[in-house]
């Protein structure tokens, strides 16, 4: 049957009529695409629904130049740095671990220092036959795992470098700092929409738990995993079929030798163990001075500061700080004081900590848990070692060969040069607190994801991305 226009339109008429007016008075076009997730800034409680938003916005971003994927950094970065006193004390009330300074400096230093598109390195080769041009090229969709403790500023982080590199994000963070992930993560993609015009290319799971996890490891639209947290996550996504990048864990040692200055070594010893209260992975866990110079060493500690515990209190400050858990009963840092003052520490050793204390010490012998366990609070334990090979020695076999970061003190470089061979780790300091490892007061650059088991080392935006070689053959070779 042939319509004509006027009885065209009487249907359309009839049928708005019963349905009604869309809002303000007008009809969306039903041609017009709606993105997965939009208006979401980012956070969702649906992994496959946070995975379609992300490759939409990964989609999007490929169009854009790359002067705009620069403009999403700045804006990551000024909201980082404008931001950082909010958001900071933000986790800091909802982890309950660390110094609230650090939590705030963290946000701050990562937004002005996290590695953007200037480290993205682009290659050229000319010969007879023409030009080969190397180029880094986005993965995709990477799925983060983030740590609770630091959780927004590794987001920060690793956002900066894996959009740096073309990439989106979605990311499942540690559940006691989800909140401040939710919230800093909604505020970086409400500012990238109101200014670039892409919502979601960081998302977050809400209620992030081990089968969401799980779900985000095996999608198919992930393409590429980076883990930053502890080993069992790590072995989880090694085995996800997936390219994975991980950051492990660290028990980091500390050589002392005979040719140290030993005033410098406790300053830098307090500054980098003392750090947010022990929380960094690079952070100094154990200290092993040769017998020679270990009385002078422990009264350079006590003049920089540090509040020494005898070994009744030692004792006393272990059986509630370490606890024994699992089927094997290994030792382990207790929850209730990972992180915490070192007033908390020392109190509950029995000590009187003075105003200021940032960290509490002691003699130990190398069996002692303090030394085997990753233990993230302000308690360093000190070993004597016979001599200098003794320490390196005792040094290796406490890294436990995770090849993450060790630190010296030492005037003779060839001591520096035996124990940089002998461990083998992704940091080595010398001379310098260990944040120095990270471009704080050493050289480089900074980032919270430290890829020692897949050996990435210090991730950067190149580490987020894969290498595209496009040829032209016997042409534009102009020399």
């Amino acid at each position: 049957m042939q319509l004509d226009e006027s009885i065209i339109r009487n249907v359309v008429a009839q049928v708005l009529s019963e349905v009604g007016p869309m809002p303000n008075g007008t009809a969306t076009p039903l041609s017009k695409n709606v993105a997965p997730g939009a208006g979401r800034n980012g956070v969702f409680t649906d992994v496959n629904e946070a995975v379609a938003a992300a490759k939409h916005a990964h989609e999007e971003l490929r169009r854009r130049s790359m002067d705009e994927r620069k403009q999403v950094i700045e804006i990551i970065r000024r909201i980082s740095i404008d931001q950082c006193e909010e958001l900071g004390l933000m986790e800091m009330r909802e982890t309950g671990i660390g110094r609230p300074e650090h939590k705030i400096e963290k946000l701050k230093t990562l937004g002005t220092l996290a590695p953007g598109t200037e480290m993205l390195e682009t290659k050229a080769f000319s010969g007879d036959h023409g030009l080969a041009l190397i180029e880094r090229a986005p993965f995709g969709v990477i799925a983060a795992i983030t740590p609770v403790t630091h959780s927004l500023p590794t987001i920060t982080g690793n956002a900066v470098s894996m959009i740096a590199g073309g990439n989106s994000v979605v990311v499942n963070p540690h559940p006691s700092g989800k909140k401040v992930a939710a919230e800093g993560v909604s505020r970086f993609n409400a500012a990238i929409e109101a200014e670039i015009g892409i919502d979601n290319l960081i998302c977050v799971i809400a209620e992030p738990t081990l089968e969401t996890a799980d779900t985000l490891f095996a999608h198919r639209d992930i393409a590429l995993i980076c883990v930053t947290g502890g080993p069992a996550v790590g072995r989880a996504a090694l085995r996800s079929g997936k390219r994975a990048i991980v950051a492990g864990p660290g028990n980091p040692p500390v050589v002392v030798d005979e040719t140290a200055d030993l005033d410098n070594a406790a300053r830098c010893i307090i500054q980098g163990a003392a750090y947010d209260n022990n929380l960094l992975c690079i952070s100094e866990k154990e200290v092993f001075v040769v017998d020679s110079v270990f009385d002078d060493m422990m009264a350079a500690m006590r003049r920089a500061g540090a509040l020494q515990l005898d070994a009744t209190q030692i004792q006393t400050l272990t059986s509630q700080a370490i606890a024994k858990v699992g089927d094997d009963q290994h030792d382990a840092a207790a929850k209730d004081f990972i992180g915490k003052d070192a007033s908390v520490l020392a109190r509950a050793a029995g000590a009187h900590p003075h105003e200021g204390c940032e960290l509490v010490f002691g003699e130990t012998d190398e069996h002692h848990p303090f030394v085997t366990v990753e233990q993230m609070m302000p308690f360093v334990p000190f070993v004597r070692a016979r001599n200098v090979d003794h320490a390196i020695a005792l040094a290796k076999h406490y890294e436990h060969g995770f090849r993450h970061t060790a630190i010296i003190h030492s005037r003779n470089v060839s001591n520096m040069t035996k124990m940089g061979r002998e461990l083998d780790t992704t940091l080595y300091i010398k001379n310098g607190p260990c944040t120095a490892g990270l471009g704080l007061g050493g050289e480089g650059y900074l980032s919270f994801s430290i890829a020692g088991p897949t050996g990435e080392g210090v991730t950067s935006p190149n580490t987020f991305t894969r290498e595209r070689r496009c040829t032209m053959v016997d042409e534009l070779r102009v020399i």
